[in-house]
Order: C-alpha cells, then sequence, then structure tokens
C-alpha cells in the first residue's frame, strides 16, 4: 500500500466508519477488514491518528484499528505478520513525539506502544527506555505526562510477563538499569509510578523479587530514613516506600520454618539478606525516626484541632486507609517491624520513655510533641510490650497525673494518655485502679476538646454526660461514634432510659437529612430494645413511628434505614410483653416489602413469626388475607430455600394456632399436599412439605379430612387411594427428615390414623411402625440407673434459664415459646406412650386374632425395638 495514495482512502474509510448511518457504516467496516493484511497499512494509521488536525472520532478509530493489529499481525510467526521493516518504522514513529493533546487518545496509544514493548522489548527495541526517560525530563508539561504515562504502560505490562526468562529479563535489563537512574525520576515524579511497580512485583511474584530484596531495601530506606530524601520527597512516595519495606518485612515466602530443614533454598536466600540488612543500627534509626519524626503531629494538623476538633478526629481515624495514607501507613509499618524485631527495638523504645519522665514545661510544643509521639508508639504496641512496661506503676505515678494537667497545649497530652489507658486497659491494668480511672474520665469528659473516648463506663454520670456531648457536637461522624459507644453501654447495663428519651427523638428529629445518622440512631435503638426487653414499651410513642417510616417503601429514607428498621421492628416484637393497635397497624408495611423479594426477605419472615407468637389470633384476624396473597405471589417466583422460608412460617403458624391456620393458608395447601404425593425432590422442600401436613394432621384431623377430599376430587382418585399415596411416600421419604422434632412429629402423625379399620391404613400399618420406632430411636434415652426409656423432647414446666456470666437473659419471644413448647405435641405428649396407647386401641379395635397378623406385617427385628422401647407399659 502506497502511503501517497492510499492516505487519503484510508481516511475516507475511517470517516465512513464513524457514521451512524448503517449504510454508509458497513462498506466502510468492511473495506478497512481487507486492509488489514496489506503493508503499508498500519504506517498509514500511525499518520492519521499522529495528525492533530484530523477529526478526533477519525484518528480515535484509526488508533483502535493500529492497536487490534498488533495483537494480529505484529509477531513473526502471525499469518500476514506485518514485515520486520515496517515495524522498525512503526516503533520509531510511536516514540517520536508524546505531545498528544487528546486524554483519551493518548491513554490508547500509551497502551498499544505496552503492547508492542511487550514483544519486542528490550531485544527489538532497546531504545524505548531511554527515550522515555529522556522524555520525562523536559520542561514540557505535557509531553512530560505523556512520557510518564507511556513509561506507566510499559512497565506495567512488562512486569506481568510470566515466563522465567521474560521474568529474569524484566529484572535484569530493565529495573537493574532503573535503579541507577532513580535520582533522575524522584526529580521528575516517576519514582510514584516505579514504586507501584515494585509493590505489584512483590505482591505477585515474591520469590522473583529475591533478587531486588536488597536494592528495594537500601532504595527505600535510604529516602525515607537518611537525610538522601530531603527536599525530594512528597507524602505518596513516602507511603510507597514505606509499604515497599513493610511488605518485604511481612512477607510469608521470607520466613523461613521453624524447622530450618523444612525451608527451600529461595526463602533461605530472602531470610539472609533481610538479616544481612535490618541491623540493629538500621533498625534503631527506623525506629528513632518513625517515632520522634513521622509519629509528630503537624503544624497543619494542630491548626485543624483549634479550628475544628471533630474534623481533626475524623480525619486521624483514617479507617482503612493504610496503603494510601502517611499516618496509618506509618504505624502499620512501625507495628511489624517492632513485631517482627521486638527484642531488638523493646530497650530503643523504653529508652525514648524514660527520656520523658522528666517534668514536662507546657510551653515547650516541640517536647510535647515528642512526647505524645512516644506515647503513641507504647500504646501500638502494647501487647508486645506486656512484660517490659509495669503499667499500673506508671499509670498510678505518672499518667493519672497528667491527665489532670489543665494547660490548654497539655489537652495534646491528656488525649494520648486516654487513648494510651484504653490500648494497655485490656492488656495489663488492675481493677482496683478502674475508679480512679472513671474519675479521670469524668472530668475529661467536661473538657470539649475530648470528643472521642474509647471505653464503656458503667456509671450513670458518664452516661448522662456521653448525652451532654451527643447534643453539643456537629459533625454527622461525630455523633455517629458517640453513639456506637452508647450503643456498646446499652449492650453491657440497663441503660438510664430517661435521658435516653428525652434526647434520641431530638436527634432523630435534627438528623433528617443525615440518613447514615439515623442508620446509627437505628443501632442504638436496637441495643437499647434488648437491653429494655418488656421495658421497651415505654419507648413505643417514639420508637414505632421510626419504625414505620424505616421500613415503608414509599419513603425514600427506607433506601438508607430498610435493613436496620427491620432489625428494629424485629427486636421490639421479640421483646414486647403484649401487641398493641399500633404495633399491629405497622404490618401493613409488610406487603410491600414482601413484593421486594430481596435480601431482607429472611428478616420479614422473622418478623411474620414474631407477630404470630406475639398474638397469632389478633394478627390473622387483621392480615391473613394479605399474608397469604403475599406468599402465594413469593412461591410464584422464589428460590428452593425461598419456598422453604415461606413453608416453614406456614407451619409455625399451623403449631401456634392449628384450628385457625389451615385456613388461614387453604390457597397454599394444596400444592404443599401435591408436593409430598409427587415426590418432591428437594430434601429440605420434602422435609417442610411434610412437616406442614404432619401439623395438620396430628393437630387439625378434621381439617386434614377436608383437604384430603378436596385433593380427591381434584386429582381424579378416591380418598383411600389418595391417603395410601400419601402414607407411602411419606415412610419412603423419611429420610428427607432430619431434625429429630420433626421426625418426632412425623411419627406422632401417621399413629394418629391408628386406631383404624380402614384397609388401606391397616396396609400401610408396617410402615407407620418403622417410622415410630426410627423416631423412637432419635428422642428415647436411657435412664442409666432403671433401664428405661425416656422421651427427651418433653417439656413438662416452664423453668427460669440460669443465666452464666454476660449470657443475655430470654426476651419476651424466647418466654412465649417456651410456654408454646408445653402444648405442642411434639414436646407435650410422649411418643413411648403415644405408640403404647394407639397399638392397644388398635387391638382393642380389630381383636386379638387380627392384631397378630397385622404385627406379623412388620419386620421381627422392628418389633423387638418397638418392645424393647416399651417394655415398663
Amino acid at each position: 500500500m502506497d502511503l501517497n495514495s492510499a492516505n487519503n482512502l484510508v481516511l475516507q474509510a475511517l470517516s465512513h466508519a464513524t457514521s451512524q448511518d448503517t449504510a454508509v457504516l458497513k462498506p466502510a467496516e468492511e473495506q478497512l477488514k481487507q486492509w488489514e493484511t496489506q503493508p503499508g497499512f498500519y504506517s498509514v494509521l500511525l499518520n492519521i491518528f499522529t495528525n492533530h488536525l484530523l477529526d478526533v472520532n477519525v484518528r480515535w478509530l484509526a488508533v483502535l484499528y493500529f492497536k487490534n493489529g498488533i495483537d494480529r499481525y505484529w509477531r513473526r510467526i502471525a499469518p500476514n505478520a506485518i514485515s520486520e521493516e515496517e515495524k522498525n518504522s512503526l516503533r520509531a514513529g510511536l516514540i517520536t513525539n508524546f505531545n498528544e493533546p487528546v486524554n483519551q487518545i493518548a491513554t490508547q496509544i500509551a497502551v498499544l506502544i505496552a503492547k508492542v514493548a511487550r514483544l519486542d522489548c528490550p531485544r527489538q527495541w532497546p531504545e524505548l527506555i531511554p527515550v522515555l526517560i529522556e522524555s520525562v525530563k523536559v520542561q514540557d508539561d505535557l509531553q512530560q505526562h505523556r512520557a510518564l504515562l507511556t513509561f506507566y504502560h510499559v512497565t506495567k505490562t512488562l512486569s506481568s510477563k510470566r515466563l522465567s526468562a521474560d521474568k529474569k529479563l524484566f529484572q535484569d535489563e530493565f529495573l537493574s538499569a532503573i535503579f541507577g537512574r532513580l535520582k533522575q525520576f524522584l526529580e521528575c515524579f516517576t519514582h510514584v509510578f516505579f514504586s507501584l511497580q515494585l509493590l505489584d512485583l512483590l505482591d505477585y511474584h515474591p520469590v522473583s523479587f529475591i533478587p531486588l530484596i536488597q536494592r528495594s531495601l537500601e532504595f527505600a530506606v535510604s529516602y525515607v530514613f537518611t537525610e538522601a530524601g530531603k527536599g525530594i520527597l512528597f507524602e505518596r512516595f513516602i507511603v510507597q516506600c514505606m509499604n515497599l519495606i513493610k511488605m518485604i518485612v511481612k512477607a510469608d515466602s521470607y520466613k523461613p520454618a521453624k524447622n530450618i530443614e523444612d525451608s527451600n533454598s529461595e526463602t533461605l536466600e530472602a531470610h539472609k539478606i533481610k538479616t544481612s540488612f535490618f541491623t540493629y543500627p538500621t533498625l534503631t534509626e527506623i525506629c528513632r525516626r518513625l517515632v520522634s519524626h513521622y509519629f509528630l503531629l503537624t503544624g497543619e494538623e494542630l491548626a485543624m484541632w483549634d479550628e475544628d476538633p471533630e474534623s481533626f478526629a475524623v480525619e486521624e481515624a483514617g479507617g482503612d486507609s493504610w496503603k494510601y495514607s502517611l499516618r496509618p501507613c506509618t504505624e502499620v509499618l512501625f507495628l511489624d517491624i517492632f513485631h517482627s524485631y521486638s527484642q531488638t527495638l523493646t530497650p530503643v523504645l523504653l529508652d525514648m520513655v524514660h527520656s520523658l519522665h522528666q517534668p514536662m514545661i507546657a510551653e515547650d510544643m516541640n517536647q510535647l510533641l515528642i512526647k505524645d509521639a512516644v506515647y503513641n508508639a507504647i500504646g501500638l504496641a502494647a501487647y508486645e510490650l506486656f512484660d517490659c512496661v509495669e503499667f499500673d506503676q506508671w499509670f498510678k505515678e505518672q499518667l493519672l497525673g497528667e491527665l489532670q494537667i489543665k494547660h490548654n497545649r497539655y489537652k495534646l497530652i491528656r488525649r494520648r494518655v486516654i487513648w494510651l489507658i484504653g490500648q494497655w486497659i485490656s492488656v495489663k491494668f488492675k481493677s482496683e485502679l478502674r475508679p480512679l480511672l472513671y474519675e479521670a474520665i469524668l472530668n475529661l469528659m467536661q473538657d470539649s476538646d475530648l470528643v472521642f473516648l474509647p471505653v464503656s463506663i458503667y456509671l450513670e454520670s458518664i452516661f448522662s454526660l456521653l448525652f451532654q456531648l451527643l447534643q453539643q457536637v456537629t459533625e454527622c461522624d461525630t455523633k455517629m461514634h458517640i453513639l456506637h459507644v452508647i450503643s456498646c453501654v446499652v449492650e453491657r447495663i440497663k441503660p438510664y432510659v430517661g435521658c435516653l428519651v428525652q434526647y434520641l427523638p431530638l436527634l432523630w428529629k435534627q438528623s433528617e437529612d443525615h440518613n447514615m445518622l439515623r442508620c446509627a440512631i437505628l443501632t442504638t435503638l436496637i441495643h437499647l430494645v434488648k437491653g429494655l426487653g418488656a421495658e421497651s414499651k415505654n419507648l413505643y410513642p417514639f420508637l414505632l413511628p421510626v419504625i414505620q417510616l424505616s421500613t415503608d417503601v414509599n419513603q425514600p429514607p427506607h433506601v438508607y434505614l430498610l435493613e436496620d428498621g427491620l432489625e428494629l421492628w424485629l427486636a421490639t416484637l421479640e421483646n414486647s410483653p403484649s401487641v398493641t393497635p399500633e404495633l399491629l397497624r405497622i404490618f401493613q408495611n409488610m406487603s410491600a416489602l414482601l413484593e421486594l423479594s430481596s435480601e431482607n426477605l429472611r428478616t420479614c419472615f422473622q418478623i411474620v413469626n414474631a407477630y404470630v407468637f406475639l398474638s397469632a389470633t389478633e394478627f390473622l384476624q387483621n392480615y391473613a388475607v394479605s399474608l397469604c396473597q403475599s406468599f402465594c405471589d413469593l412461591l410464584k417466583d422464589i428460590t428452593t430455600e425461598g419456598q422453604v422460608q415461606v413453608l416453614k412460617v406456614v407451619e409455625v403458624v399451623i403449631k401456634v394456632n392449628p384450628m385457625l391456620g389451615p385456613h388461614v393458608f387453604q390457597p397454599i395447601l394444596p400444592s404443599v399436599f401435591r408436593g409430598v404425593i409427587d415426590g418432591e425432590r428437594y430434601p429440605v422442600v420434602m422435609s417442610t412439605y411434610l412437616g406442614v401436613i404432619g401439623r395438620i394432621l396430628l393437630q387439625n384431623p378434621s381439617y386434614f379430612s377436608s383437604l384430603l377430599s378436596e385433593m380427591a376430587v381434584e386429582c381424579h382418585q378416591e380418598i383411600d387411594h389418595l391417603l395410601g399415596s400419601l402414607i407411602e411416600m411419606w415412610v419412603d421419604r423419611m429420610d428427607n427428615i432430619t431434625q429429630p422434632e420433626r421426625r418426632k412429629l412425623s411419627a406422632l402423625s401417621l399413629l394418629s390414623l391408628l386406631p383404624s379399620n380402614n384397609n388401606v391404613i391397616m396396609d400401610k400399618f408396617c410402615g407407620i411402625i418403622n417410622i415410630c420406632v426410627e423416631a423412637l430411636h432419635d428422642v428415647m434415652t436411657e435412664d442409666p440407673d432403671s433401664g428405661t426409656y425416656k422421651d427427651c423432647m418433653l417439656i413438662t414446666h416452664f423453668e427460669e434459664p440460669k443465666l452464666i456470666d454476660d449470657e443475655e437473659p430470654p426476651s419476651e419471644q424466647d418466654i412465649r415459646k417456651k410456654m408454646l413448647a408445653l402444648k405442642d405435641p411434639v414436646h407435650s405428649v410422649s411418643l413411648q406412650q403415644f405408640a403404647y396407647e394407639k397399638l392397644k386401641a388398635q387391638k382393642q379395635l380389630i381383636g386379638d386374632q387380627n392384631f397378630q397378623p397385622l404385627m406379623e406385617t412388620v419386620d421381627t427385628e422392628i418389633v423387638n425395638q418397638l418392645q424393647e422401647f416399651l417394655q415398663g407399659l
């Protein structure tokens, strides 16, 4: 393809290929596809996308065609491969000018250069890296940026090569060369890209990185912990260097096994390099510089504290940003190095502490900053220093006194000391010292500079002060943090409701535009309700409207509040002593929630159950129709697990109210019956089906008869034949039922069919007895003294549980469930006694001469086991 004649043709085709008219677009695309294998085509594309006067869309398309051609035709062995002569020309042209004005096109050019570099660098393209290095040193901002962008993509691509030869080449022709010229890079900001590539290489190829450990450590430590980096460092580079040191220190691939013979040669080599580098002088210098230089609060931070203490506290917390922010990154590096070299560094840190025992002048800000930094280090390393610091003595002799110094500048140390105590209190702190600490904290709580406290105190005055602080602060994050502390308090003690009820409604109203703060309030309310138990009913005037708003899908805030709102709704029901009209009214929100079929569906089902346990009759009288309709809709389009959850609720309703429950879910029960008859293939679903049918058969036999008649008409079968099919499938699928309660329920339900003269039941007698004996094995335990058996599932009376340590007392719902169990046949009827009475009645009904042959239909071993269980009755 002649460049001069082809240039206009290709340009015209590219222009047509950007058209929205398919009649113009399709022929152009076809023509460009034909030209892909023509010699000179990619040289024409290069001329087009480097011509900044042409239309951007045309140039963009030219870059894409060029980039795609690299994948298809650049390799020598590729069919219709680009000639070596043209490739030489293209490589030279790609790095002639780094002045592309359009960002998107510049990125694509950088990526395609990286694609070529992956195949040709450094053997066929040795000039690429030197040209990039020279280009990043120019004064023109655009050219420097484009060169850096290209350098980044090239380095990223080369470091991702997997073959051993390629990796070795990358280390020997690339990284080794870069180390020698890194000073130049630092002066033009390339070090950020370079340090990122080192981190990637170390992360993904730790073994390949071993030859670079020594120089990487020398490089990073030199710039960050000596004077070499003075004047050319900035925060992001320091962070990357610290992360590099940290990853080398922590890398599992560089740690030998306890038994040295079990370690491979690469691990031992890496460990040897680390050991020779981290000498006592090096470790000491790193530790001292971390604490005395990087731990120091800056003037900017102190100014922020003075101007806006809440923002300062939020900013300093930092979250999980240790990889990107200097202060948390510094602290993480300190912890990792101290943990790995604690024997060496403990004396160094203790020496720094001892130097601060002398009286300090509050006006000397530099000394205060150093003390703050050292105390920070002692707090971070608390677990490592457990045996080396007499913290109780230090607290009494020095720290307690420092908490009482009222000088304004000393707020820095007061804040750090209380934080330090918070770090050590779970490590080493005598209980008899706590009253002194509480008294000190009471004073600090009145200090407006101390926004956060890391300890939960069990004293009324501190609880009140927390609410005062909550009223004083303005930042949403601050309020959320204080609410978190309050929640911790509420979890552990019965709070002072008067103070809480007075303030939380006001805070809820004030936070109307801060949904995340409202989420924190909801969490606090959940803990509060659980802590108050039945007394939480006193909060209903405030609590119920909050639940109503949070769970109403027609209200915009529900997007943020729904999950916590549902948890609060459930906690309120579980701890309610009785149902109220207002509590019932909130259930109007449930239909829309069930329609969502969201991840909160399980909680919605728990709420339905809670209403049933609380007051089944009133609840069903109000919502039976809407609830059944919602369940019918759900069962049409829901997962197998979802179906099980729906049916479990149905089973609970029938268990709690066996007379009303089956009528409530009458539209659902035929499909459940059919599922059993048809032999539902999912064991969990089949087990739930049998649980529902078993409850009806055992607790409402008249409704079971009507359901059986209904199904016989629907299935065009005789009632007895259908009953026989049901029993047969029940016996066949008994193994699907794994819960002992449900297995006992099945046995009780089928035994309830006796005594009977019905030929079908007599025909299935053997299967009924088999299920009975299986269930007896599940529930009967032997009394070692008498040698007799008793039903371990029986609950004869309600006992107040004996609480151990911090164990939570039972909720109102727990008590309701216990009381329900006293009426539940599974827990109130002895299977052993029930079986005996049913068999006795069957014998009386049909006579000895017919009963004996009936028993002979059962396996002899099963009969023997049955007799053993029934002995003594």
